[in-house]
């Protein structure tokens, strides 16, 4: 049984991170925790000079907020596990250093699923912010980010770049997953500089091939952003896979935006894992 952290804004409950949660029940019993973050204020947040973070990992409570609206949620969440005979944790008085604790939360978790939409939608946007991309490099397990619409997958798409992070995330996602093994499996090879050969191809062949059986490997020559268009991989119905997300030690593929776009395209899940 996997133990998975289900990550809410306070004044946000996402309606498709839970339903994925819930079809991943459906096919092996997990241990749902859902995890109640207090409404933030974002202002002054981050400092950057040249790349570097320079301040505290800190995010201060909005006085005034309507504690009312957590504990629906909370109701809500508990509703839906015992509905559907989902075994379940609640999380919250989290205190207003939120990111360090949040990221000690995923610790001891299996897998964190965000709701691309929803999160900290406090912000007004629905652009991937930087709060959600340093949450997604500095957590400690794999990240799947789900819109509040989507199909559940029937195609695994394998972002290679050649990097070790790029491999780690496609391990990562086969061990967490072995109920996706029988999901059609595109391993998607693309190099900045266009090379042709696939590093390291005997040994990722021999690699994937053990995990998914009905496997294709397919090698772009110039930009794969093309590959990776919405309604292309809506079609297929289709979780990327992906490996490096943050401010430094990005892929190749997400230097061309990649896993950016698809994030704030909102139409597919996109599960992330990068070696600490």
């Amino acid at each position: 049984m996997k133990k998975i952290l289900l990550v809410f804004d306070g004044n946000h409950f996402s309606e498709g991170a839970f339903a994925f949660a819930r079809e991943l029940n459906e096919k092996n019993p997990i241990l749902l925790t859902g995890v109640f973050l207090p409404q933030a204020d974002f202002v002054d947040l981050w400092s950057y000079t040249d790349g570097a973070m320079i301040g505290p990992l800190f995010l201060s409570r909005i006085e005034g907020e309507d504690p009312g609206k957590l504990d629906k949620n909370i109701a809500h969440f508990e509703l839906l596990c015992q509905k559907n005979g989902i075994d379940y944790r609640v999380h919250k008085d989290f205190t207003e250093l939120v990111l360090p604790e949040l990221i000690k939360e995923t610790r001891f978790a299996d897998l964190l699923i965000i709701g691309s939409e929803s999160f900290f939608a406090s912000l007004g946007t629905y652009e991937p912010n930087d709060f959600l991309k340093d949450t997604l490099h500095e957590v400690e397990c794999p990240v799947l980010v789900v819109p509040e619409d989507f199909s559940f997958p029937k195609t695994n798409v394998l972002a290679y770049d050649g990097s070790r992070s790029s491999v780690y995330a496609i391990k990562q996602f086969a061990y967490l997953f072995p109920e996706f093994a029988s999901n059609t499996t595109i391993l998607v090879y693309a190099k900045e500089n266009g090379e042709h050969s696939l590093p390291d191809e005997l040994n990722m062949e021999e690699l994937v091939a053990r995990h998914y059986k009905d496997l294709t490997i397919t090698k772009f020559n110039a930009d794969a952003k093309d590959y990776f268009r919405t309604p292309l991989l809506e079609r297929k119905k289709a979780v990327v896979i992906s490996g490096s997300f943050g401010r430094t030690g990005l892929s190749t593929l997400f230097r061309k935006s990649f896993v950016n776009d698809l994030i704030r395209d909102h139409k597919i899940p996109v599960f992330i894992a990068h070696r600490k």
